[in-house]
């Protein structure tokens, strides 16, 4: 669906229907628990990218309930990525199309049936934004409801149907908050979770890949693009995703791939099918065997995964390639501007985050849909220079007999 269609049918249908539920809770709030939940439920709907941050709170339930069975609703487009982190057992994920209303409606029906049937007794909401995952805790018929609440702040209204109100803290990592979440289940507090510091998770597990399948990567690899073979290979994704404002500006690429062509690297550029436009401006600019448009060319995750090993270096945008890359050894550089590393930053030990912090940066937040109100001149990213990148790059590249495999 049209991410202005999902914003405008979370404002105007899904404000109401937390005000109901909220009315209906006052008069019907459940039972408290007596004994550790044997049953929970994650809903965690956000981009894919969160649920690599997300390992740290499932690690956390799982030692501190370790006799629940663990559930995780999530959109199907994310089902991979939660495979391949293996947190948790296959049979317990129940997805949501969510790339068609019609769709998204079905599965809707089909989730909140297997919801009730399970008989959740603890429902953890993730999300920040998204008025639907607060109704999906509300309708699994938990218990106990944990989620981020506005408490005193403006905006992020999302109901009063919540008994384990989290406050949202903007300052505190994303990881962070979801061990946050963990915590209230149990917490007495005003508001909840004040017991404890919670520190900041490490660097997520590496994904183990059998050695012959990294080899029959590499080895595919070279003979689609025979220039690669024996090069230093720099991948580049310089796409913002579903949200344009967050991609550096194309120029910027331009000179930064062919500058790493005169340093002596191959640059592949990665990215979905629908980024072929991308890759074929960047390597019709370069013009170079040695740059090559890798967009639409892998065929899963775990493949640009497998094919992150081949590489020596990622560049990119915020987004999912650069979480999904601390999970493999890749040195990562990530450029951020409308929104920040601080909330948001990759958890991998050889990442480098480039921020320039304007005073309007960042921009996308809980409290505004994740609705930018630049006029698109993003100049949070303009300012970040091709130079400055390049030399940060070149010093990151060597890192790669560093890293462990």
């Amino acid at each position: 669906m049209n991410i202005n269609f999902q914003r405008a049918a979370d404002r105007f249908a899904g404000v109401p229907i937390c005000a109901l539920f909220s009315l209906l809770h006052r008069f019907h709030r459940p039972k408290p628990l007596t004994a550790p939940p044997r049953r929970v439920l994650v809903i965690l709907l956000s981009e894919m990218g969160s649920l690599v941050l997300g390992q740290a709170m499932f690690k956390q339930l799982q030692q501190q309930y370790p006799d629940a069975t663990i559930h995780v609703l999530l959109f199907a487009r994310s089902r991979e990525v939660l495979d391949l982190l293996g947190v948790i057992s296959k049979e317990n994920v129940l997805t949501v199309n969510d790339r068609s209303l019609s769709q998204f409606v079905v599965d809707c029906f089909r989730v909140l049936r297997t919801m009730r049937a399970l008989k959740f007794e603890v429902a953890i909401d993730c999300e920040l934004f998204a008025r639907s995952s607060s109704i999906f805790s509300y309708l699994s018929g938990a218990r106990v409801r944990v989620g981020f609440h506005r408490h005193t702040q403006e905006g992020l209204y999302r109901g009063s149907f919540l008994n384990r109100p989290v406050l949202y803290n903007p300052y505190k990592h994303i990881a962070q908050q979801y061990l946050a979440l963990v915590a209230a289940i149990e917490s007495r507090t005003v508001p909840v979770g004040k017991e404890s510091v919670i520190p900041r998770p490490g660097p997520p597990p590496l994904l183990q890949f059998p050695e012959l399948e990294l080899q029959q990567v590499a080895a595919q690899l070279h003979a689609d693009f025979p220039a690669l073979k024996d090069k230093s290979l720099v991948l580049v994704y310089p796409s913002g995703g579903l949200l344009p404002i967050r991609a550096w500006p194309p120029e910027h690429y331009r000179r930064l791939c062919a500058e790493l062509l005169r340093a002596g690297h191959a640059v592949g550029i990665i990215g979905l099918p629908e980024d072929k436009p991308l890759g074929q401006d960047l390597t019709a600019h370069c013009q170079s065997p040695q740059c090559v448009d890798l967009t639409g060319y892998t065929k899963s995750i775990r493949h640009l995964l497998a094919l992150f090993h081949r590489a020596a270096l990622l560049i990119t945008n915020d987004g999912g390639p650069g979480q999904f890359a601390a999970i493999t050894p890749i040195p990562t550089l990530i450029l951020y501007g409308p929104e920040t590393p601080a909330l948001y930053g990759s958890l991998a030990k050889h990442v480098f985050c480039f921020h320039l912090p304007l005073p309007c940066s960042p921009c996308l937040t809980a409290y505004n849909h994740r609705r930018s109100p630049c006029d698109g001149d993003n100049q949070c990213l303009k300012q970040i220079l091709p130079a400055q990148v390049l030399a940060k790059a070149l010093e990151m590249v060597k890192l790669k007999d560093s890293c462990p495999s």
